[in-house]
């Protein structure tokens, strides 16, 4: 069922950028006029009304959704973002879970699992920022009701469609670990809770997602930390977990990243390691819902995965103060990070050829901002680093990101 729904939306997208846009276009007014006679807009073509929808920004969303019932259904239907993305209206946005305050950075949050076996300090909260790196933007979601703490320590992200989707983590009050699930929808401007992880309550777990509806998750530890081999599929929109296969082997801290129809679990240690992290990774195919063999050669023995992250067909990664990039089973350095986003770095692929980096310069300093973007200059393929300015309240320390097209 995961391979049929995800080779279905491939095939959908595909369908839109074959056929010309046009046609589309015409075909999605049409198929709409059976269920409602009146005009979008009045005095004007549906078609050139639904344009006009298109080039809402999604920030606009809740407001169109709430104007009229034909708007409403427009804008939540599958097809409206299909042509948002092939007329080119998609609005690029990273989300990030960052503290409210720089100095969380030094707080109460445990720096590593292995510090959870202690009574819980006060933490600052995190939260979800967006940033647009076309615009540079910046904003703030909502906060989760039911979560006066603020976001569960450690959670993954992923973004899948119209929604962020928030994993799991660790309760801010308890350091206990949750199977909670939470996905906001950048249409309707509002929260609900999604179906919970099933299984053990897994930490430190790899997770991505297929950018359509698919969220994929593999690995971690559970509350006796044992290193998991396990693997579970989230549906967004039918809120289902399906179990997938086990990997190969063992991998607690890996981290996933999701390119060529397939999650890549890359990194991570067995129980027995315990903290000395392994050089190999495994890849999930969706579509033939099997694992491939065991990689053995994509990190250097002891190479914490957290910064990996997909662009294009490449594996991309911050290490030593450098970006580096995979070319087959060696990394070379593409650019050096700046000074004063060396430290912790969080690196998030925004499309090809384009990463955003945040990260500070020391223990609980303010938290920088920078696009990274290759461009060919001069005959030659060359990577340029672009400060992004971010407001104090957007400086705060950061644990996971995601990019979505919306």
């Amino acid at each position: 069922m995961l391979g049929s729904r995800c080779g279905q939306a491939r095939l959908g997208r595909a369908a839109d950028t074959e056929i010309p846009r046009h046609v589309v276009l015409l075909t999605h007014v049409l198929a709409r006029t059976p269920n409602f006679m009146d005009p979008l807009i009045p005095g004007l073509p549906d078609e050139v009304a639904l344009e006009c929808l298109l080039r809402v920004p999604y920030t606009g969303f809740r407001a169109v959704r709430s104007t009229c019932k034909q708007w409403r259904a427009e804008v939540q239907s599958p097809g409206f973002y299909r042509l948002r993305r092939a007329g080119g209206h998609a609005r690029t946005v990273v989300a990030f879970t960052q503290s409210e305050q720089p100095s969380c950075a030094d707080g109460g949050a445990p720096a590593n699992k292995h510090q959870a076996s202690s009574a819980p300090a006060v933490t600052m909260p995190y939260r979800i920022s967006l940033f647009e790196p076309d615009t540079g933007a910046w904003d703030v979601l909502p906060g989760i009701p039911g979560l006066p703490h603020g976001l569960p320590l450690f959670c993954r992200v992923a973004g899948a469609g119209r929604s962020l989707i928030v994993v799991g983590g660790w309760e801010p009050s308890s350091w206990a670990a949750s199977d909670e699930v939470f996905v906001y929808d950048f249409v309707s401007g509002a929260w609900r809770r999604g179906a919970r992880m099933p299984g053990p309550r897994r930490s430190f777990f790899a997770c991505a997602s297929d950018a359509d509806r698919m969220v994929l998750v593999a690995g971690g530890h559970d509350d006796e930390k044992n290193a998991l081999r396990s693997a579970l599929a989230y549906d967004v929109v039918a809120d289902e977990w399906a179990h997938l296969p086990d990997m190969a082997l063992e991998r607690d801290e890996c981290k996933g990243v999701f390119r060529a129809g397939a999650l890549h679990v890359v990194g991570g240690y067995s129980t027995e390691m315990q903290g000395r992290f392994g050089r190999c990774s495994e890849a999930f195919d969706v579509a033939t819902q099997r694992w491939g063999p065991v990689e053995e050669d994509t990190l250097e023995t002891g190479m914490c995965p957290r910064s990996c992250v997909a662009s294009g067909e490449g594996l991309y990664r911050c290490r030593e103060g450098q970006v580096e990039a995979q070319n087959r089973s060696t990394w070379c350095a593409v650019a050096e990070v700046p000074e004063d986003a060396r430290l912790a770095p969080c690196l998030v692929a925004v499309g090809v050829g384009r990463l955003v980096v945040v990260g500070s310069a020391c223990h609980g300093g303010p938290h920088a901002c920078y696009l990274l973007e290759e461009a060919e200059e001069g005959g030659k393929q060359r990577w340029a680093w672009r400060r992004m300015a971010a407001p104090e309240e957007y400086s705060g320390h950061v644990q996971d990101g995601c990019c979505l097209d919306i």
